[in-house]
């Protein structure tokens, strides 16, 4: 039987540009699993209801940075290249969302992490 390591590294938070890790969680830190089994990372953050965008990012060894997922708790997520029957989402308030990785492989041992940010509407003073 194969296990697999998949490694989830320290949350990052983005806003206005910055960058800090404050407030944000994610669990487990490092998850290991069966090759076919399913595993679950919850990330969560203190931030308040405005930081209600969530994504997740995995990195391959040898490998840039790829968003996986974009997701809100009053939207469908948005996975652009990525399925998500591999890597649904959870996500039904602000503060907290899941992410699965269905059916462990080989080739999904990497690093996974979330980041939030904060929703902001900006006008068009000019129209």
């Amino acid at each position: 039987m194969i296990t697999l390591l998949i490694w989830f590294s320290v949350s990052l938070l983005w806003t206005a540009g910055l960058t800090d890790g404050s407030g944000v969680t994610q669990n487990p830190f490092i998850l290991w699993g069966q090759k076919g089994s399913d595993v679950e990372m919850k990330c969560s953050h203190t931030k308040g209801a405005t930081y209600n965008q969530m994504y997740w990012y995995r990195q391959l060894p040898g490998e840039g940075i790829k968003q996986i997922v974009y997701t809100t708790a009053y939207s469908k997520p948005e996975y652009g290249e990525f399925s998500k029957d591999k890597y649904p989402t959870v996500k039904e308030v602000a503060e907290s969302g899941n992410f699965t990785v269905k059916k462990l492989e080989a080739a999904d041992s990497g690093m996974y992490f979330c980041a939030v940010s904060e929703h902001s509407d900006t006008e068009d003073k000019y129209s």
